[in-house]
């Protein structure tokens, strides 16, 4: 039985340090994570892909103004003889030869030389819509910044209140051993030290709900930064120090209108939408083209044809222009109403966004200062009714109370003070200004 016991804990010690060494920690500053939560970003690969798409729109584009060479050739084999019927005068085609293939080749070059307008648009806008893309490449970085930040804070408070839980759960825990020895001796009722039970078992009771979030919050953060899901990542709690004096709301304001990139972007989007009104426009003018081309043929014994060349000027013209309305006008006036009316409404919503970011992180910064005050009060307080519990001058519940009084307050500064750090950010991104340091 000694021995079973024995590889019992044997192989339990193994089984920790295997544990032990599967769980990878890696510390990251907030600024470290960012930058990895960027470079890992799967958003991002997305408008990779849309920027390529843009580009591979701009190429088409451009080719447009290239010239146009086609070539092509033919053989075909006649197994049935043709009739052959030459109208020429003092020709006959009767007894001619028997014709049983025929070889065909041409090249044909067309040059664009004016067609409206609508190719040097077509570029113009393609490059807009190119510049578009990057822009709103660059917004996403700015929300994916503030998404990082906002998880490493959770993962920041969840840490914190572990530490802060499990310094009172030992405390807690210390003085349950002293009241047994009490309750042995007499000094104080069964019924008081059980009071004291019951504290120690919601102390445990929230250190087991801390380590839980820990636990969710550090898989969120793995996710987000391409780590492994076993990473365990150790936050700086030195970020939550970092703040910058609060300027005027109308700073932030012109920060916002300065820098924000979906705002630039969507007036790449108008300015694209404006050459697309002038290329439909352009649609109801003739095409002008520098043609040329070159053709060979081959019928044995009858025909052969080589070095017919050909040079000359092409013009196109749909006339179907003259009774059809010109449904790709409409659209694109349609699309600059739009995108008008877009500009006016996330221009308000940036103003609401920044004034209301603004008051957070005010707020939050008062916070903080109550929240400490809080702290300095709950923690005299718990001091004066231990030594009145000690006097027999308080009861249990008195105890008890300022005890978790003291607790919530020490645990309210800490998230005080990371939140007020995460609402700065949260206003930075509003102005479009939230940068890796």
């Amino acid at each position: 039985m000694k021995r079973i016991n024995n590889s019992v804990i044997v192989l339990s010690l193994f089984a920790g340090i295997m544990y032990t060494q599967a769980q990878d920690k890696k510390q990251l500053s907030l600024d470290e994570a960012v930058q990895l939560g960027i470079q890992n970003s799967k958003s991002l690969k997305i408008d990779a892909a849309k920027i390529e798409e843009a580009t591979a729109d701009l190429l088409e584009a451009k080719n447009r103004q290239l010239p146009e060479l086609k070539v092509s050739a033919s053989y075909l084999y006649l197994p049935l003889k043709p009739n052959v019927d030459i109208k020429l005068p003092g020709v006959s085609g009767a007894g001619g030869p028997e014709v049983h293939q025929v070889a065909f080749g041409s090249a044909n070059l067309s040059v664009p030389i004016y067609n409206g307008g609508r190719i040097k648009y077509g570029i113009e806008s393609a490059k807009y819509l190119v510049e578009a893309s990057k822009l709103s490449t660059e917004n996403d970085k700015v929300a994916i910044a503030y998404n990082v930040a906002q998880a490493y804070n959770n993962l920041f408070k969840a840490n914190q209140s572990i530490k802060v839980l499990e310094e009172n759960l030992t405390a807690s825990q210390k003085r349950d051993e002293t009241f047994l020895k009490l309750e042995n001796n007499g000094v104080i009722a069964r019924n008081d030290r059980l009071k004291a039970n019951l504290q120690t078992s919601n102390i445990e009771l929230q250190l087991l709900e801390a380590k839980n979030n820990y636990n969710i919050a550090n898989i969120n953060m793995d996710l987000l930064l391409g780590l492994p899901e076993i990473t365990e990542i150790e936050v700086d709690q030195n970020y939550v120090d970092e703040s910058d004096d609060v300027k005027p709301v109308s700073f932030y304001l012109n920060e916002a209108r300065e820098n924000r990139k979906d705002l630039q972007a969507l007036d790449q989007q108008r300015k694209a939408a404006e050459l697309g009104t002038k290329s439909a426009k352009a649609e109801n003018l003739p095409s002008i083209a520098f043609t040329g081309g070159y053709v060979a043929a081959d019928i044995p014994k009858f025909l052969t044809i080589y070095n017919a060349v050909n040079v000359g000027v092409g013009v196109s013209y749909n006339l179907s222009n003259l009774w059809k309305e010109n449904s790709s006008l409409k659209q694109s006036k349609a699309r600059e109403m739009q995108l008008s009316a877009t500009n006016e409404l996330l221009n308000d919503n940036i103003k609401l966004d920044v004034n209301r970011e603004y008051q957070n992180s005010d707020y939050s910064k008062k916070r903080i200062t109550v929240f400490e005050k809080a702290a300095v009060q709950a923690n005299e307080n718990y001091r004066i009714t231990k030594n009145k519990y000690d006097n027999g001058l308080a009861t249990m519940t008195e105890l008890l109370d300022a005890d978790a009084a003291q607790i919530a307050a020490n645990v309210g500064v800490i998230n005080a003070k990371a939140d007020a750090a995460l609402a700065y950010r949260k206003l930075l991104q509003t102005t479009g200004t939230l940068t890796i340091k």
